[in-house]
């Protein structure tokens, strides 16, 4: 059976453009923008406050691992009270190949390892079905070891790099996403891969997506009246059934694309049109430029 958590974060290509080790010692504040690309922490040793896009601060402890998708503005700090006058919360000190804030010369209170994601073949619409707007897991050991042999891999040199690289993040999203504290409390596909009924019908989606789907001919997968399934796949994924459909269509026309895996002819009947004609209006239509010509540079990002 094809598992659509999987074959999305494949599809994702995600690579590590940047990663730092930091500490914190005594009294310190980071205060930082972000570019809207997902980046994760994982912290080592100690604790910290962390509060992103404008959201409460959550608690972070040893072991912690959080994965933001989008992050325009964080603050993380140290969870000391009381502050002395003299202070300088901003403090910034290179010491090795580790970032220090705050006192210099004491002993850290928060060691942390922070990694910014890229997608080389990003896709929004899919991205944020799959992810929650903040994802934190707690106390997961394995996720901290992989981190840090992530971060061994980059700084390396050996043969095969990218490729390691490459699979190890995918393994890392994997692993967090499939987490409990991947949490549902907001809609995206993993609420709807979690549900009993319309979790089958997703993995038929991605099984046979040049099948005529139809809202009944999933419905009667998911064992649910038409519109029952309907009103539970938009309140569980956020997105109707055939939005979803065409979503993940136009996810694998894209990749197909870029890749150069065939004519448009070819491409079109994958995805489930008749004629690359028909293919060539949906596209257009849902991406904003004809596939013929997506695939080049200026539209790599699209």
């Amino acid at each position: 059976m094809i598992d659509p958590l999987a074959e999305i974060v494949s599809m994702l290509r995600p690579s590590l453009p940047f990663s730092k080790a930091a500490s914190g010692s005594g009294n310190w504040r980071v205060d930082g923008d972000g570019d809207g690309n997902p980046f994760f922490v994982v912290i080592l040793e100690g604790s910290t406050r962390l509060a992103i896009n404008g959201q409460p601060d959550i608690e972070l402890e040893e072991n912690d691992f959080v994965l933001i998708p989008a992050a325009y503005r964080f603050t993380m700090s140290s969870n000391t009270e009381n502050l002395d006058d003299g202070d300088d919360l901003l403090r910034v000190t290179k010491l090795g190949d580790e970032t220090r804030h705050g006192d210099p010369t004491g002993m850290p209170n928060m060691r942390v390892l922070i990694g910014r994601l890229a997608f080389g073949s990003p896709d929004t619409a899919l991205v944020f079905a799959l992810l929650p707007c903040l994802l934190h897991v707690r106390g997961q050991g394995r996720l901290t070891a992989l981190v840090q042999m992530i971060r061994e891999e980059a700084q390396g040199d050996r043969p095969a790099k990218e490729i390691v690289l490459e699979r190890q993040l995918q393994l890392l999203l994997i692993e967090a996403l499939r987490s409990d504290a991947a949490g549902l409390e907001t809609p995206g596909l993993l609420r709807g891969l979690a549900d009993k009924h319309l979790g089958p019908a997703i993995r038929r989606m991605h099984a046979n997506p040049a099948r005529a789907w139809t809202v009944e001919d999933l419905a009667s997968t998911a064992m649910l009246s038409r519109s029952v399934f309907f009103d539970r796949f938009q309140k569980q994924t956020g997105m109707s059934p055939m939005e979803y459909l065409l979503s993940w269509r136009m996810a694998l026309a894209k990749d197909m694309l870029r890749r150069k895996e065939g004519g448009m002819k070819e491409i079109a009947k994958r995805i489930g049109y008749g004629s690359a004609s028909a293919f060539s209006v949906a596209f257009s239509r849902f991406v904003g430029v004809a596939p013929s010509k997506y695939g080049h540079p200026m539209h790599m990002g699209s």
